[in-house]
């Protein structure tokens, strides 16, 4: 008889968790197809768009921003900015399967190759998982594979293990100052994924251990981040806790929890390890319950700008947290509805005329309000190409949201 009412008991927690699951696949699938056409419009508009930063851009260099004259701005391929752009391009030809957006995106990619073997800052990870990265997806030659496990060895050079940490800014063998910004969260995938390439279980243990070190030293009590930590190289000793581009040491930069946000998530999917999950949430729940976020979710540059409301917003930071949030919704925890319903929300708001470029303006960028360092006065309320990237991410990863393949 016990054995009968176990059962029975079993079967009905089965039961009802079936019965939960599918009303929450049936609200979001519901969800899905009231924003799928706009979307998929979207990133059709976001195709005619980017064929004018073709016309607009010259040879031999990747975009970076338009100036006060509206002129165009470019950079090197060792910029940290440089793989955005082809990037962006993979995602918008994985949407579209428009072959002229998909030789773009080869021909500019191609500049980026000799940055496998960079060693001058932690940004390799940007430069060449969102580049060529994106485009292994799309055509999984060795030939690309081999410059991301070089990238990837390239960024293991700047590890330090008495830190347990990645050093960010300086040269490998500054032995006054270890600089760690919390942007590095983000260059922790490609790692990650060569890890899993070549079985080299020491570029794991790297990455683990930077975001270990930087969940237990760059957060507060109210899981918010600080932008920079500065350690001693010799022992690992804490410094300095400070901002470079955020409104003070103690505010929290908008960008600098974007990154953390989709940092965190990341290292869940790629760990499987529930504390990374937990930091993610704990990330989101500060962002998205923060007072100072507008109702429309694109936050502002810094969430602690005594100016708000009369400040700049940073298009760049809301479609990182939109990519994230997606995401993060997808792992089956309480909040995923919320998650997925502030994704969106931003992501409409960045499509509406308010952010999003008319056809033919603003040199081809997707996206409009976006403010790279305001205490430099550096491409401040301006379009920027990795807004551009994370927008049309969040987009693709909407898109996909149903496929178990995962984005």
């Amino acid at each position: 008889m016990r054995k009968i009412v176990f059962l029975f008991a079993v079967l009905s927690v089965f039961f009802l968790w079936g019965v939960v699951g599918c009303n929450a696949l049936n609200i979001k699938q519901s969800d899905y197809e009231v924003n799928k056409p706009w979307m998929e419009e979207t990133l059709r508009k976001s195709v005619q768009q980017y064929r004018t930063m073709m016309e607009n851009l010259p040879d031999g260099v990747q975009p970076n921003s338009i100036n006060k004259n509206g002129e165009l701005k470019t950079v090197k391929p060792t910029s940290w900015v440089a793989g955005f752009y082809p990037g962006t391009l993979f995602y918008l030809y994985r949407a579209t399967g428009d072959k002229e957006i998909f030789e773009e995106g080869l021909k500019r990619v191609k500049l980026m190759e000799d940055q496998q073997y960079l060693t001058k800052h932690h940004d390799v990870g940007f430069m060449m998982y969102c580049s060529y990265g994106n485009l292994l997806k799309i055509d999984p030659q060795k030939e690309y594979e081999d410059i991301l496990i070089n990238s990837a060895y390239s960024l293991s050079k700047r590890y330090n293990d008495k830190v347990k940490s990645i050093r960010s800014w300086g040269e490998i063998d500054d032995e006054d100052n270890f600089v760690v910004i919390i942007d590095n969260m983000m260059n922790l995938e490609l790692l990650l994924w060569a890890a899993k390439v070549t079985g080299d279980k020491q570029l794991y243990e790297i990455a683990v251990n930077h975001a270990n070190t930087t969940m237990n030293n760059h957060f507060r009590p109210d899981n918010s981040s600080f932008h920079v930590v500065e350690y001693n190289p010799a022992t690992g000793e804490i410094l300095k806790k400070r901002t470079a581009q955020g409104f003070a040491d103690e505010s929290a930069w908008a960008r600098g929890q974007a990154w953390g946000l989709y940092g965190f998530t990341m290292m869940y999917r790629e760990t499987n390890d529930e504390k990374y999950l937990n930091m993610a949430d704990n990330i989101a729940s500060f962002i998205i319950n923060h007072p100072n976020l507008p109702e429309d979710k694109v936050p502002y540059w810094d969430f602690n700008d005594p100016k708000i409301p009369d400040t700049y917003r940073d298009a760049s930071a809301g479609a990182i947290i939109a990519s994230s949030l997606i995401e993060l919704s997808k792992y089956n925890r309480k909040d995923s509805d919320v998650y997925l319903q502030t994704a969106l929300q931003i992501l409409k708001t960045l499509s509406s005329d308010e952010f999003s470029s008319e056809v033919g303006e603003n040199k081809g960028f997707l996206l409009t309000h976006s403010v790279a360092n305001l205490n430099r006065n550096a491409d401040v309320d301006v379009p920027l190409p990795y807004a551009d990237y994370y927008y049309v991410e969040a987009l693709h990863r909407y898109l996909n949201y149903f496929n178990v393949e995962g984005f």
